[in-house]
């Protein structure tokens, strides 16, 4: 186990909609007593917007999450601070990932601090963790990339060959998926299924073929309508129906896009199953997300 000094040191921002920190067994409580064994070894310091720091302490979290940093409530520009410690260049300030437990029917999620905190997080490549299993799965790669034990109560998340993942770009992205998926290929086809919308899915094919041959490769991914014709909700099906846990969606966070409302709902089904399914969608973090995974993986 590697010594605890040569450790990154994490500043993670937190913060939960109202229905996901009030009860004994709401997400914020499941997230924090779930992994409290990654909170313990990786000793980071959390950056708590208002009103979920007062759940945490009425629920007794405080001695399991010991360095806190407190922002303002919501309606006192704490969700705002929080983006601005996310585009920070200054590393004493700046937080190196956002945990914002989103319920998909809350309308504060929509609000402009919101919608802007995902949204720089993608440009300033921070992971953005919306959904239970998203924060469980990453806080507990990023411990055991760093020599932790492994949480065996997550194991059965980590058989990919019962597991299944969405792989969807942008068309500026396109690209970078290609390169993703060549340089994780063996992990990939490890999964029981991948599906993909539209072009995507064709081009992963065209990979698969030059990786594994023209036979075994031209159905290594499904493909769905295009987002634009309805793939994305095509997608949001399985995972309301949790088919799918994993979502590589890399967004191109400069661009207008006419059928944004499909790309939102396919997130929003992400956060409907919280404790289920996740989505990840930067390049880098989703580079190093699949080199932890991999890692993971191998270990059970």
């Amino acid at each position: 186990m590697l010594n605890h000094i040569t450790q990154k040191k994490y500043r993670i921002g937190l913060i939960a909609n109202r229905s996901h920190q009030d009860a004994q067994g709401s997400a914020l409580v499941k997230l924090i007593r779930g992994a409290q064994q990654a909170i313990s070894f990786l000793e980071p310091e959390f950056v708590v917007v208002g009103r979920t720091l007062d759940a945490m302490v009425s629920h007794g979290l405080m001695d399991i999450c010991t360095q806190i940093e407190r922002f303002p409530y919501g309606r006192d520009g704490g969700l705002m601070k929080l983006v601005s410690r996310v585009v920070d260049s200054d590393p004493a300030r700046a937080v190196d990932a956002v945990i914002y437990l989103i319920d998909p029917v809350d309308p504060s999620s929509i609000f402009p601090e919101a919608v802007a905190l995902k949204r720089q997080c993608v440009i300033h490549k921070k992971p953005f963790l919306a959904t239970l299993a998203s924060a469980r799965e990453w806080l507990e790669l990023e411990a055991h990339s760093q020599g932790a034990p492994c949480d065996i109560s997550l194991n059965p998340s980590f058989h990919l060959q019962h597991e299944s993942i969405a792989l969807i770009a942008h068309d500026a992205m396109k690209q970078k998926m290609l390169l993703l998926a060549e340089k994780h290929f063996s992990l990939l086809d490890q999964f029981a299924h991948r599906y993909a919308t539209g072009t995507t899915g064709g081009l992963l094919n065209q990979l698969a073929q030059k990786m594994k041959g023209e036979e075994a490769g031209k159905n290594w991914v499904k493909p769905y309508l295009s987002g634009p014709l309805g793939g994305d909700a095509q997608l949001a099906e399985l995972v309301l129906d949790r088919d799918i846990r994993r979502i590589l969606f890399l967004e191109d966070p400069h661009v207008a896009r006419q059928h944004e409302a499909d790309i939102q709902l396919l997130e929003r089904a992400a956060r409907t199953v919280t404790d289920f399914s996740q989505v990840i969608s930067e390049v880098d973090g989703a580079d190093h997300w699949l080199t932890c995974l991999q890692q993971r993986v191998n270990a059970h």
